[in-house]
């Protein structure tokens, strides 16, 4: 099939900094149990994107959402698992390299084309996580501590207070993006995981009691103008495809992956679904872009709040560091360089203080980026790993994810970007 091998192994395993695969709990010494699997998987996927998902379902409708919601929990699993048979093919040549990253695949599979083309849809991607994490943690303690009904639009030293906040963790983060490895980020990354799955059950108990009192008027379905939009945060909110063939190399029974990772899947889903539902439900037509803005500035909604904009913090140089590995092999030829992560760190805050909307940007990520390394790249890399061997419905169906996700990415991305420039004006 005219692999790259030797290439492949010599730009893969020669670097001594952690990598787009590195396990966000530092390295692994045993294989995973399928319990650890499942946790690992919840881990990977479940992210900021869900914030998003009741805002996006008072656009969309609620059941509109919802049946967009699981057709995109459904194909991402579709492809996540066309990524790990597409691995296992190629591994299963004799003189074929161990494949360790999504990146190794590409270029297996592609060549330097292949390669390139998913580290640039990682930084896109990643980079794009963080600058929403930004957004969110300054609009919050912008809400929580400037605002006020006498001044709704305040300025602190000429700045609006969400360009205050993000310049306030601008330091901070320069010194945590500049820890080289991610066993030292361990523990944030548990206590992030820990935090944002308390906050998600107390505001989920809190929409039911409110939606109990208030009863708003809801809508079932929204226009065809608002498809594109939903799409894109259901694509956001299902993150992690770059960690799946780690995880299924990390797995102690990899027959039993695909069940385990179907598993995950269909209860992620159901918890971002039940979340973005009761939202909506609680607050009809007032519901905010940042779900958590909704429940007023009570002791415990503050107490919430902060614990999210506590994980989304501590979470940035996780999200960062595929970033970091991509770019330090490109440009530094694998060695650890703080200046360049502080470029990337500063390249990122720039463009948080230039969207003016959580949700907006969590489209655009998710049309763009997010539908070509979830959907387009696994399809096409299985259609040629599999392309003498293929009937013609499983080229058919390789074919229109490649299609119509090509297709979806341009209309999106497009749609995502008049919305957020209209905004602006």
């Amino acid at each position: 099939m005219g692999f790259k091998k030797d290439e492949a192994s010599s730009s893969s395993h020669v670097l001594s900094i952690p990598r787009e695969d590195t396990p966000l709990l530092g390295k692994i010494q045993h294989l995973s149990s399928p319990s650890k699997t499942f946790a690992n998987v919840f881990i990977a996927i479940v992210g900021a994107g869900v914030l998003g998902l009741p805002y996006t379902f008072m656009r969309t409708g609620w059941v509109m959402g919802s049946i967009m919601l699981f057709s995109v929990a459904f194909l991402t699993y579709y492809c996540m698992m066309l990524l790990v048979y597409s691995r296992r093919k190629v591994e299963s040549h004799t003189k074929a390299a161990k494949i360790s990253s999504f990146g190794d695949l590409g270029f297996a599979v592609c060549g330097p084309v292949g390669r390139l083309s998913v580290d640039l849809m990682i930084i896109l991607s990643q980079a794009g996580f963080c600058v929403s994490y930004l957004i969110f943690v300054a609009n919050t303690l912008a809400y929580l501590f400037s605002y006020s009904i006498a001044k709704p639009d305040p300025k602190i030293l000429g700045f609006s207070p969400k360009a205050m906040y993000i310049w306030g963790c601008f330091p901070f983060q320069l010194g945590l993006n500049s820890v080289p490895t991610l066993t030292l980020l361990a523990p944030l990354s548990i206590f992030a995981d820990i935090v944002e799955l308390g906050a998600m059950g107390v505001v989920m108990v809190e929409d039911v009691m409110i939606y109990l009192q208030t009863r708003p008027v809801l809508e079932m379905f929204g226009g065809f103008n608002v498809f594109f939009y939903g799409l894109g945060v259901a694509v956001y909110a299902f993150e992690g495809i770059g960690m799946v063939l780690p995880l299924e190399s990390e797995t102690r029974d990899k027959d039993k992956f695909g069940k385990i990772l179907g598993l995950a899947m269909g209860f992620i889903s159901l918890l971002f679904g039940a979340f973005g539902v009761l939202g909506y439900f609680a607050f009809g037509e007032d519901t905010k872009d940042i779900i958590t803005t909704n429940l007023g500035q009570g002791l415990l909604s503050t107490f919430v709040q902060l614990g999210l904009c506590i994980n989304l913090f501590f979470t940035f140089p996780l999200m960062m560091n595929p970033v970091y590995e991509v770019m330090e092999r490109r440009f530094c030829e694998g060695r650890y360089c703080v200046w360049l992560r502080w470029l990337m760190v500063l390249a990122v805050t720039f463009v948080a203080l230039a969207v003016p909307n959580f949700a907006d940007f969590l489209s655009l990520v998710g049309s763009s980026v997010c539908i070509v390394l979830g959907f387009v790249l696994p399809s096409l890399f299985h259609l040629i790993v599999f392309k003498d061997e293929l009937r013609w419905h499983g080229f058919a169906s390789d074919a229109a994810l490649i299609v119509m996700g090509t297709i979806f990415a341009v209309y999106g991305t497009s749609s995502s970007l008049m919305e957020i420039l209209a905004k602006k004006a």
